[in-house]
């Protein structure tokens, strides 16, 4: 259903882990290479498969030992009493391979181009009429790896910016709309131009929320994307 490259990276095991525990659509592997915040990571895929990793160290913290048995209930209990707190589950959409496909074979519309330099000053002014929260939130930056715009009346309105994830065939994209110019399809059809761009570029598009977001649900699913799963992470120090 899925692209191999983005199946691999999150149910492939790297040479560098051990599995501790599998049961029941719940497993704990260790991985003495994770770092920061990534320490300690939990997946959810749609089919209701929770996969924890996490380094020997965060595991001796648990007390969670090789072929150790540990339900998802027990372990959630054990995250609590430690004091490890996770950042909050974001949904994790991808295309297909039907969509991809789809995707492939559509052109850019005419409202949306890729944006470079020469259009800081646009990027500025939408960046003064967009609040705080939706900028945080979206992360769309002018340097990123792939940057597309939207334009109405010769005005920059929404824009999707993408980045390399983790060392990984993957691009992270944030989109982002002005309050005024929502409900008009810029975004749909940003996510889907600047999609093609990685797709071409050999990178699977990844579009990560929170999952209380509704609107950026919605925004995905309207581009074509499909829930793969929800992923958390250690809250930030």
């Amino acid at each position: 259903m899925f692209p191999s490259t983005i199946t691999d990276f999150w149910l492939s095991p790297s040479p560098t882990s051990r599995l501790l525990y599998s049961a029941d659509n719940f497993s704990v592997t260790a991985d003495a290479a994770l770092e920061g915040d990534e320490r300690l990571t939990i997946l959810t895929t749609t089919d209701g498969e929770t996969r924890v990793l996490l380094t020997p160290a965060v595991a001796a913290t648990l007390a969670l030992e090789e072929g150790q048995p540990v339900d998802e209930a027990g372990f959630r209990q054990r995250l609590e009493k430690s004091g490890i707190s996770l950042h909050g589950a974001d949904n994790l959409f991808y295309f297909t391979d039907k969509d991809r496909e789809m995707l492939l074979g559509e052109p850019d519309a005419p409202s949306t181009r890729p944006l470079t330099e020469a259009d800081a000053r646009a990027f500025e002014q939408f960046e003064a009429a967009a609040s705080e929260q939706d900028l945080n939130d979206a992360y769309v930056e002018l340097d990123h790896w792939a940057v597309y715009g939207a334009f109405e009346n010769g005005r920059l309105v929404c824009v999707a910016s993408m980045y390399p994830w983790n060392d990984a065939r993957l691009a992270d994209l944030g989109v982002l709309t002005l309050p005024p110019y929502r409900g008009k399809g810029h975004a749909r059809r940003l996510v889907r131009a600047i999609s093609r761009h990685a797709l071409a570029r050999k990178h699977e598009p990844q579009y990560r929320c929170q999952l209380d977001n509704r609107a950026s649900v919605a925004a995905a699913e309207s581009a074509g994307l499909t829930r793969f799963g929800t992923w958390d992470v250690v809250s930030p120090d």
